[in-house]
C-alpha cells in the first residue's frame, strides 16, 4: 500500500514546518522532500521554494530550525550552540547537531513519516542550503538505512559526523568556485563517509542558492534520477522486494 498524506497532527506540536502537496488532480504522493533552511533564516523562503519547484508525485515539508538566534537578530538555526568566529565576527555553522539530528531523524522522519504516514526511508529525500545543509548531512550519517539523497547548497559534513563511514544514501554536494565553504578537504571527507557523492561547481563566487535555471540543473537532475514513481501502478497493488 502506498503511503498516505502527511498532515500537521502526524507531528510533535514543538516543530514548526509546512507542508505543500502537489495538485490534486496528480498521483498520490511518492516521495517526501524535507528542505531545511539555511542560518538565520525561516521556513517561509524555502515553502515558496517548494511550489516553485513543482516536484511530480512528491510532498515538500519546509522545517524551521529550532532555536532562534540571539540578541533580537531574527531567524533561526540549526546547532546546539551560538560561536562567533573571533577573526572576522561570523557566526560558526558547525556547533554540534544533536538537537537538529533529533528533530529531523526521529521526530519527522521515523515516528512520523515512516510509523504514521507509511513512508519507506528510500522515499525521503532532503535539501538543506548552509547550516540547513550541515544538519541534513548529520541527520543522514546518523540513520543506517538509504535515503532517497541528499542535496546540500553550501553545507560541509559537521566535524561530529567524521568517524562515518559507507553511508549508502546518494548525495550532491553545491558550491561556487571561490569563497566557498567546499573546500578539497570537504570532498575528500564527504566522500570517506559517503559511498556516493557528486559533486556540483558553480562558475560563481559563494554558496549561495541557485540564481538561474542554469544553475538549478544538477539539483532537478538528481531529482529526476532518484525521486520514485507510481505513476500507471494499480491504487492497491504491493510491492514485492
Amino acid at each position: 500500500m502506498p503511503a498516505r498524506l502527511p498532515t500537521a497532527a502526524d507531528f510533535p506540536s514543538h516543530l514548526n514546518l509546512t507542508i505543500t502537496i502537489p495538485p490534486l488532480t496528480a498521483p498520490r504522493p511518492t516521495n517526501v522532500l524535507l528542505l531545511l533552511h539555511g542560518l538565520g533564516d525561516t521556513s517561509k523562503s524555502f515553502t515558496e521554494l517548494s511550489k516553485q519547484m513543482k516536484l511530480p508525485e512528491t510532498v515538500c515539508l519546509s522545517l524551521q530550525a529550532p532555536m532562534p538566534l540571539p540578541f533580537d537578530l531574527g531567524g533561526f538555526h540549526w546547532g546546539d550552540d551560538i560561536i562567533f568566529d573571533q577573526t572576522d565576527g561570523q557566526m560558526d555553522i558547525d556547533t554540534g547537531f544533536e538537537r537538529a539530528i533529533r528533530a529531523i531523524k526521529l521526530d519527522v522522519i521515523e515516528r512520523s513519516l515512516i510509523e504514521k504516514c507509511g513512508y519507506k526511508h528510500r522515499e525521503i529525500m532532503m535539501l538543506g542550503f548552509g547550516q540547513g545543509g550541515v544538519a541534513a548531512l548529520a541527520a543522514a550519517s546518523s540513520i543506517t538505512e538509504e535515503l532517497g539523497g541528499v542535496i546540500s547548497i553550501g553545507g560541509p559534513l559537521p566535524r561530529s559526523s567524521s568517524s562515518k563511514h559507507n553511508i549508502t544514501t546518494p548525495l550532491l554536494l553545491l558550491g561556487g568556485s571561490s569563497n566557498t565553504v567546499i573546500t578539497r578537504t570537504v570532498i575528500e571527507r564527504l566522500r570517506t563517509a559517503f559511498q556516493n557523492v557528486v559533486y556540483h561547481k558553480w562558475q560563481r563566487p559563494g554558496d549561495g542558492m541557485p540564481v538561474n535555471h542554469q544553475e538549478m540543473l544538477p539539483i532537478m537532475g538528481f531529482f529526476a534520477r532518484r525521486l520514485r514513481s507510481r505513476h500507471g501502478v494499480p491504487e492497491r497493488s504491493i510491492e514485492v522486494a
